[in-house]
């Protein structure tokens, strides 16, 4: 089964107030994570990933250097590049108002999703990150993943006008998530969609059979082991797990939150221990989605105990911050 370690790599000012002031120290927390214990944003996410051999795929935001400067985006690729994984195009578009020289006409006021755009605006908007990335130095982009998985059926044909023919938005677990397509296609297995083919976020069922996307920081170790191993066993082809640049970091603090660093340390090296059913790979290499892959009756699954794990990490961590 293939699995994608994906990873959305994005800066923040917390509020949209007085960005200038607030960027250079939001920049080192989302980035670098600086604390007393080392660096546990990217550069602990990159290492984690080389000491279990593991391959990510690094869906970096490039808009916030429209206000900034490109010389920020330069340090997240060269961060990427230089421990060797792979960048794609990641797009939050809520930056284009606040670009210092325009990217699109329409830009006086703040669109948060892709989809709030039109179809030429799509297509402007994805081709600028993609022209960024690329003069950063990221290599060829190939794959795309839109922000807050807001996209719908425009999105995937400013993609094709832009030769990028394989996507990761969907998730359907949020409901800007290409309402527009949910009558066609139940977001749990790839498919093709104005001929780019797109593999939505994997959603396992918890073990109160809740919906719960496969992302590190929303899942204990065991449910995406118990995930992981049961789409294997029901034959599914693909598996999409999602985290974020911050997501070692406890909220608001640039302090690593220990229940998540071990969270994503024993699942590298659960799938380092098992390369004989799970194959880690990026998006780089060429990717169709298969006729025969199981559909939702197959939905990967968790068990109560390893859900209960969940709520016993969530209890400690309430504890430790009182």
């Amino acid at each position: 089964m293939n699995v994608f370690l994906t990873f959305d790599i994005e800066v923040w000012c917390n509020g949209w107030d007085d960005l200038d002031r607030a960027f250079p120290g939001s920049f080192e927390r989302y980035i670098f994570g600086h604390s007393t214990h080392g660096d546990y944003a990217l550069p602990k996410t990159l290492a984690i990933l080389n000491q279990h051999g593991l391959k990510g795929v690094f869906f970096v935001e490039p808009l916030f250097a429209t206000r900034f400067g490109a010389k920020h985006l330069e340090i997240i690729v060269q961060l990427i590049r230089g421990a060797g994984h792979e960048i794609q195009l990641h797009l939050h578009p809520e930056w284009t108002d606040e670009a210092i020289e325009p990217i699109i006409e329409n830009c006086a006021t703040k669109r948060q999703h892709l989809s709030y755009y039109t179809l030429d605006e799509q297509t402007s908007l994805i081709a600028h990150g993609r022209k960024m990335l690329e003069a950063a130095g990221s290599g060829t982009i190939s794959a795309f993943r839109s922000g807050n998985y807001a996209a719908n059926r425009d999105t995937f044909e400013a993609l094709r006008r832009n030769s990028i023919l394989l996507d990761t938005s969907l998730n359907r677990c949020y409901d800007v998530s290409a309402p527009d397509l949910r009558r066609e296609h139940d977001f749990n297995t790839p498919f093709v969609v104005q001929g780019v083919a797109t593999f939505p976020v994997t959603i396992l069922k918890d073990g109160f059979r809740n919906d719960r996307p496969a992302q590190v920081g929303a899942c204990a170790f065991s449910e995406m082991r118990d995930g992981l191993l049961s789409a294997q066993a029901a034959g599914a082809q693909n598996f999409v797990i999602v985290s974020h640049n911050f997501e070692m970091l406890k909220p608001g603090s640039s302090a690593p939150d220990w229940i998540v660093v071990k969270r994503f340390d024993r699942l590298c090296a659960f799938l380092a221990q098992h390369p004989e059913r799970f194959k880690v790979r990026g998006f780089s290499e060429d990717l169709r989605p298969s006729a025969t892959e199981p559909s939702a009756s197959a939905a990967p699954r968790a068990t109560w105990l390893s859900t209960s794990q969940r709520y016993v990490e969530q209890l400690r961590r309430r504890l430790q911050s009182i």
